[in-house]
């Protein structure tokens, strides 16, 4: 077992992803793996103390579990000077879409890149076990996979054998955004949630409420006719 992956708990797959890359790295994507993703990538021993893990002070520290083409997490990462990013992607693709927002062609290495933003490009539940206790103030997850197969269930991030390592690292009070378009998910939220007692869970949201950036999953999910729900739930 290595630095950067803690041992999981009982019952949690290995992964909850399949591939990490879908079509082949173009050079421009390549250079921004090998020259940009080293400046803002989240080290293990940083991860024991996130808030110290940036370029400035920050005033609390969020977290993304999966952030697709990235558009949301970087929406937060502008509004939100005063908080320390943190944004988790394995896929390589979705990497090079938010690396590619951040820096021109041609500026890899050296362009400017927000100092309140780090990436994790592993496994999630990994870096949540290796952050302290209490040290999130909010986590998102955002059109997860729906694994939509009874078999794959497991290897959903709302997992029953996940919440405890969720419920560590969120301070009391702390908020757990979760938003999905599938019918399937969205039951199986509600299913896990109804069976714990370590999150306060109000009714879902039926509309993005005002503060929730877009992403372009739920852009797609109400052009082709699928209802979103949003939870926000709090730690007790």
């Amino acid at each position: 077992m290595t630095a950067d992956r803690p041992p999981l708990a009982e019952g949690i797959p290995d992964r909850l992803y399949g591939r990490r890359r879908g079509h082949p790295l173009r050079p421009r994507q390549q250079r921004l793996l090998e020259e940009t993703l080293p400046r803002l990538r989240l080290s293990p021993a940083q991860a024991a103390d996130p808030r110290a893990a940036f370029g400035r002070p920050v005033e609390a520290v969020w977290l993304e579990v999966g952030f697709g083409g990235g558009e949301h997490a970087l929406a937060h990462v502008e509004a939100h000077p005063e908080v320390g990013y943190i944004a988790s992607e394995v896929f390589e693709n979705g990497l090079c879409s938010l690396l590619s927002r951040l820096v021109e062609d041609g500026a890899e290495a050296d362009g400017p890149l927000p100092p309140h933003l780090r990436l994790w490009p592993q496994d999630a539940r990994h870096l949540l076990g290796l952050l302290p206790e209490g040290s999130l103030d909010r986590l998102f997850l955002m059109f997860p996979d729906p694994w939509p197969k009874a078999r794959h269930a497991k290897r959903r991030f709302v997992n029953p054998a996940l919440l405890p390592l969720v419920a560590r690292v969120l301070r009391p009070g702390g908020e757990w955004r979760i938003a999905s378009d599938d019918p399937t998910y969205q039951a199986w939220v509600a299913e896990v949630m109804a069976a714990q007692d370590v999150f306060e869970v109000p009714e879902p949201a039926t509309s993005r409420p005002a503060s929730w950036p877009g992403t372009r999953y739920e852009a797609k999910a109400l052009r082709e006719g699928r209802q979103p729900l949003y939870w926000s739930l709090k730690r007790l």
